[in-house]
């Protein structure tokens, strides 16, 4: 593998959310936990379901399905909380099952389409071309700036 093959390749880890596959570059994913108890703090946005306490560090956690519109789900075994990084705070995304991390070349991300994109839409990076699947490519740290991540980092350190 040359350099330039290196610049062109991306790694995503691979999520479902509601019927669809998700990709996030893995660079921003600290980890992935299972799920567990979240304890909801009164007043925040719907989509944030409160915070858990992450070996001594309190972590917002935000219901990735809520924030994007879909139908709220129970959790199952397979519901999974991604840490990422937003703006070096650590923030939790609830997703219904984590699948797998993937090794994908730059020319298999197609740009969105003017149809589907929005003012509000500037989170999606493009879609992933497989030759068995599509995978929307999120940024993370902009969906996650479309809220007020500073109000929600805020409200999980004072509890």
């Amino acid at each position: 593998m040359t350099l330039g093959t290196l610049a062109t390749e991306r790694q995503l880890v691979v999520f479902d959310l509601a019927t669809e596959a998700y990709g996030v570059d893995i660079s921003s994913v600290r980890e992935i936990i299972r799920m567990q108890d979240i304890t909801q703090v009164p007043r925040t946005p719907e989509f944030v379901k409160g915070v858990i306490d992450l070996r001594g560090r309190v972590i917002p956690v935000v219901d990735l399905r809520k924030l994007f519109g879909f139908d709220a789900e129970d959790a199952t075994m397979s519901t999974r909380i991604v840490v990422v990084d937003i703006a070096g705070q650590d923030i939790g995304v609830v997703v219904d099952a984590v699948n797998e991390v993937l090794r994908i070349s730059a020319d298999a991300v197609e740009a969105p389409s003017s149809v589907i994109t929005t003012p509000g839409s500037d989170f999606l990076i493009g879609i992933v071309k497989l030759p068995t699947r599509l995978i929307i490519f999120l940024d993370l740290e902009q969906a996650l700036s479309e809220i007020d991540t500073a109000v929600i980092v805020d409200e999980a350190s004072q509890d």
